[in-house]
């Protein structure tokens, strides 16, 4: 294979793929990650890393993170998933993407060990982002945490500090039906002696996550329990968010605007706390500078991103209950005159958690991605209207965006939401 199209195609094709195939594609073991590393000679063993889960706000954070270390002059790697345009997106160093040419060198050096061993498609992008970043000599990287933690495939290396955001019920098929059992999961990512941060602090889940850190003799904080955090301004570009902590008070511009980010970003100024203790030097002014510049630094998209101004469009990749509410949390603090919602879902959402939430006033316009994984236009209306959404069957998405501009009138808004993958689509086609 020549070109960086047709190893991608191969590993599209070849690899069982979560994102396309569901839950047949979540390998519940570790061992090949473990194979395809020991082939490359354990290369993530041989850099610093952050280890990043959550059912919400784990992109983001890492995100920040990133942002955070690489402007105070490391050299960051970012690993994280799923990718909206690109797959190179997923696997950065100081926000470029890894290059077509490594891409298609791994694949062909590694092509008969993946035939054999059969990894998934998150498993053979593991193991390449660790050897790139091994081979570029990062001085550390923020891993994200696919699906779950205990049996992720990220979760074969050692941290420098563990962080774990929000839980939600999201995945219920593979990680459980209770935030107890899910939050079960993504504490096996917290290791001996290894520092572990709470974002958010849930009574219900609390005593999952000190049981296991105890057990584990690892140091645990939950940091909204010494962080607070309170919006004084926002616009379409920035918010602006007072900080106290410790009897410190602190503002910061942030260029990720959702209503959510208050929530994640006081787990990720908890995890500069315990990078510095560790000894990285990051400097307050370091730290304000990269907040303001999360997406350039970064090449984030999807969140809470204002795709439009002059027809208001904005997208966010919320795909669950908890991400649903923040949306709507979101929608409420803009003034429009109607409201069209592009919307989309994969078969194995639990729709009966996130329907029920959306805004009854507004005009939906159902799609559905392409893609196997996702549910038909027509399936996902009949599923909308027993709960009193009405609308318009649009089919694609493209198609459905195009609808709901067809019937933009001055004041309105267009939301575009629902699924990743559909906000991949507009953006792929802005």
């Amino acid at each position: 294979m020549n070109t960086y199209t047709e190893v991608i195609d191969y590993l599209y094709s070849r690899l069982p793929m979560f994102t396309r195939d569901g839950a047949s594609a979540y390998k519940k073991d570790l061992d090949r990650t473990i194979a395809l590393c020991k082939a490359l000679d354990n290369p993530h063993q041989k850099f610093k890393t952050i280890h990043v889960a959550g059912t919400n706000g784990k992109g983001s954070s890492s995100h920040m993170l990133a942002a955070i270390l690489a402007q105070a002059g490391y050299k960051t790697g970012l690993y994280t998933s799923p990718h909206l345009l690109d797959f190179r997106e997923r696997i950065r160093i100081n926000g470029q993407q890894i290059p077509e040419q490594f891409v298609i060198d791994y694949v062909n050096s590694q092509k008969d060990l993946i035939e054999h061993i059969k990894p998934s498609f998150f498993e053979a992008t593991v193991a390449m982002a660790f050897d790139y970043f091994a081979k570029e000599e990062v001085d550390i990287a923020i891993i994200e945490v696919g699906l779950g933690g205990r049996l992720d495939s990220t979760n074969i290396i050692t941290p420098e500090v563990c962080l774990i955001t929000n839980i939600g019920m999201d995945h219920m098929n593979l990680l459980g039906d209770t935030l107890e059992e899910i939050a079960a999961e993504k504490a096996g990512i917290i290791k001996a002696g290894i520092p572990v941060v709470i974002s958010e602090t849930n009574e219900i889940t609390a005593d999952v996550f000190i049981d296991k850190a105890v057990q584990e003799q690892a140091p645990i904080t939950f940091a909204d329990q010494y962080i607070t955090v309170k919006r004084l301004h926002k616009d379409p570009l920035l918010q602006t968010l007072e900080v106290e902590k410790e009897g410190e008070v602190y503002c910061y511009d942030l260029d990720l605007t959702g209503s959510y980010q208050t929530k994640n970003i006081v787990g990720v100024l908890a995890i500069v706390d315990q990078l510095r203790e560790n000894g990285f030097a990051l400097s307050e002014e370091q730290l304000r500078e990269a907040l303001a510049h999360v997406q350039t630094l970064t090449g984030l998209q999807g969140r809470w991103q204002t795709l439009s101004s002059d027809l208001l469009i904005i997208c966010d990749t919320g795909h669950n209950e908890d991400g649903i509410k923040e949306v709507i949390k979101n929608l409420n603090e803009i003034s429009y005159k109607n409201l069209h919602i592009v919307i989309g879902a994969m078969k194995d959402k639990d729709l009966d958690h996130m329907l029920p939430y959306l805004p009854k006033d507004a005009t939906y316009y159902f799609s559905n991605p392409d893609m196997p994984r996702a549910m038909e236009a027509g399936e996902l209306a009949e599923k909308a209207a027993f709960v009193g959404l009405a609308g318009k069957v649009s089919g694609t998405v493209m198609q459905a965006f195009e609808d709901a501009k067809a019937a933009y009138q001055e004041g309105d808004l267009i939301f575009v939401g629902g699924s990743n993958f559909v906000v991949a689509e507009v953006l792929q086609n802005m």
